[in-house]
């Protein structure tokens, strides 16, 4: 799932003029930075679209089943990586910002949170079946607010050190708590009796756990400190990006060849869901047969240690943070060099820039519109292909009459509350 950041510092592109963004008044490498974070969140967006409203990757099979699994965790973690490198649009990119400014910044992020957490509670609230980000986005904006003056080097040493104390620390603690204990925590959270994600849900229990999530927002913050138009860094990272894949993906695979126990676990796994009537899965609503059923199971259900050495989307083991972190790293800055060295694929990809500047729009408009599809829409690849035009309809026609997208803009507008700030 999600999810995104969700706004941005600065107004996104127009498209009478793709190769001059309105906000970009620095030299042309700037232009392909700020323009290829738009390209990597576009990216993002249309893998949420496939992980909710596409049909399951082994329903499809062959190239196009091989590409909807690959957004399966991957795209959540690409928009977590990239609201940690919008957080520092905010704070200040290559520099923090210090002073008034500083302070104005500090509130801004948040105002920004704070909106993030009430917006994702309210989608929640909704019951439509998609796991909602947005919450959780708000919670890491906040945990992030300590670290926003730290250097690169820093930033990335927390992030990985987090990477690899998190899963171990979330599963100890899952352990100590009990699925007793979780329920009676939840049953004095308000919001999780809302039916929201509660705090513990949003630290550590739920889809996209500060616990183990935070590494990426952290590392997305380290990438923003970097000089991504340096060919030294673009160097560095596209041996970064592909070297962490291989570790965290490839070790996790050769772990499952050397120890059966693991293997076992995904044995009961399949097991376990094998049970549930096949038909059922075609509505997963809250209230369904099949929600109703997977819940009881998962909840049911105990983990092994050996579990830790998986690499699964969702699974939140330090190899599937680091193999996650990897694609995450190698599609921002393959974006980057691309949108800064090739003027004609940035004119040709303005459709999707447009579409990385307004996220939040689109993420909610998303959530909404899936709501709306008819029973066993979502068996077929029509309704991804939908929104995915939908999408770049939308931001295309918007992005030439107005500067931000309607929430982005909405958003936005809240925080210059930060100005009363001295």
């Amino acid at each position: 799932m999600t999810q995104t950041e969700i706004s941005h510092e600065t107004p996104p592109p127009r498209h009478g003029a793709p190769a001059e963004p309105a906000y970009v008044v620095e030299q042309q490498p700037s232009v392909g930075r700020l323009v290829g974070v738009d390209v990597a969140r576009a990216l993002a967006v249309f893998g949420m679209f496939a992980v909710h409203v596409g049909p399951f990757a082994v329903d499809v099979g062959g190239f196009g089943g091989r590409l909807l699994e690959l957004t399966e965790g991957r795209s959540s973690i690409l928009f977590a990586t990239l609201a940690g490198f919008s957080l520092m649009l905010i704070a200040g990119r290559r520099e923090p910002k210090t002073g008034l400014a500083g302070r104005q910044a500090k509130v801004r992020i948040v105002i920004r949170a704070l909106v993030l957490l009430v917006l994702g509670t309210a989608l929640t609230m909704l019951k439509t079946g998609i796991v909602v980000i947005l919450a959780f986005y708000g919670v890491y904006f906040l945990l992030a607010l300590p670290l926003i003056r730290l250097r690169a080097r820093t930033l990335a040493i927390i992030a990985a050190v987090l990477a690899v104390v998190g899963p171990q620390a979330a599963f100890g603690l899952k352990w100590l708590l009990g699925e007793a204990g979780a329920k009676s925590i939840d049953a004095y959270d308000p919001i999780a009796r809302l039916g929201g994600d509660g705090l513990l849900g949003l630290l550590l229990h739920g889809d996209y756990p500060a616990i183990t999530w935070m590494p990426f927002v952290i590392a997305g913050m380290a990438l923003a400190r970097l000089d991504l138009a340096a060919g030294a860094v673009q160097r560095r990272l596209a041996a970064l990006g592909p070297a962490l894949m291989a570790l965290g993906y490839g070790t996790a695979w050769l772990a499952a060849k050397l120890y059966p126990p693991i293997q076992a676990d995904k044995a009961k796994l399949k097991e376990m869901f094998a049970s549930v009537d096949p038909g059922s899965f075609d509505s997963l609503e809250p209230g369904s047969a099949a929600f109703d059923a997977i819940q009881n199971k998962l909840a049911n259900s105990s983990p092994t240690v050996w579990s830790l050495l998986g690499s699964d989307p969702h699974s939140g083991t330090t190899f599937e943070i680091i193999g996650g972190l990897g694609v995450a790293i190698t599609v921002l800055v393959c974006a980057t060099v691309a949108m800064a060295r090739l003027a004609w694929l940035r004119r040709l990809a303005s459709p999707l820039i447009a579409v990385g500047s307004m996220s939040l729009t689109l993420y909610v408009a998303h959530v909404a519109a899936y709501t709306m599809l008819p029973e066993d829409a979502t068996n077929t690849l029509v309704p991804l292909f939908g929104f995915i035009a939908g999408a770049i309809l939308f931001a295309t026609v918007w992005s030439r009459f107005f500067s931000r997208g309607p929430l982005e803009y909405l958003l936005n507008s809240t925080t210059k509350l930060a100005k009363l700030v001295r």
